[in-house]
C-alpha cells in the first residue's frame, strides 16, 4: 500500500485512526519478537538459557571482558535484565565477575572456560537459524534489507 493510501485509510469519522496491523513500527517490533522467540527456542531448549542470558553470552563471546554497564546498550537489555542475566550465568559457572581495578563500584564480566565452550557450541545453531531465516530472501533482498536497517538505525540515532 502506498503511503498516501495508508494515510487515507487511517482517517476515520473522528479524524484519526491507526491500523496497528499496517503501522510500520508495530510490524517491525512484531517481526523482531517473532525472530527472537524462534531463536530463543534454540538456546532455551538445548542450552537452558534465557534470551537475556544468551544476549549477554553472545556479547561476552566477542568481548572477553566487559563492564556490566556496557552490556545494556549492546543488547537492548535494561540494567536489571543485565544484572539478572549475569547472575544466572555466574550461578551456573558460565561467567564470572570481578571488580574493575580502577573503580571498585564497577563490575567486569567475562566467560569462564565452561562459558567459552558453551558459546562455541551455541554459535553454530544461532548462525544456522540466521541462515534459515535469510534463506527466504534472495541475496539482493538481504543486501537491501541490510541497507534499510542501517538507514533506519541511523535515522533514530
Amino acid at each position: 500500500m502506498e503511503r498516501g493510501e495508508a494515510a487515507k485509510a487511517a482517517t476515520a469519522q473522528d479524524g484519526v485512526e491507526l491500523d496497528l496491523q499496517r503501522y510500520f513500527p508495530y510490524r517491525l517490533a512484531r517481526l523482531a519478537e517473532q525472530v527472537s522467540l524462534a531463536v530463543a527456542e534454540v538456546y532455551s531448549e538445548r542450552f537452558a538459557l534465557t534470551r537475556q542470558e544468551w544476549r549477554v553470552l553472545a556479547i561476552l563471546g566477542v568481548r572477553p571482558e566487559i563492564a556490566t554497564k556496557e552490556i545494556g546498550p549492546l543488547t537492548t537489555l535494561d540494567k536489571m535484565q543485565v544484572s539478572r542475566a549475569v547472575q544466572g550465568l555466574e550461578s551456573r559457572g558460565i561467567a564470572g565477575r570481578k571488580h574493575h581495578p580502577d573503580d571498585r563500584r564497577e563490575l567486569i564480566v567475562s566467560l569462564t572456560p565452561a562459558g567459552r565452550a558453551l558459546y562455541r557450541k551455541i554459535v553454530p545453531y544461532a548462525l544456522a537459524r540466521e541462515t534459515k531465516l535469510l534463506g527466504a530472501l534472495t541475496a539482493e533482498e538481504v543486501a537491501v534489507l541490510d541497507r534499510v536497517m542501517r538507514k533506519l538505525s541511523a535515522a533514530l540515532a
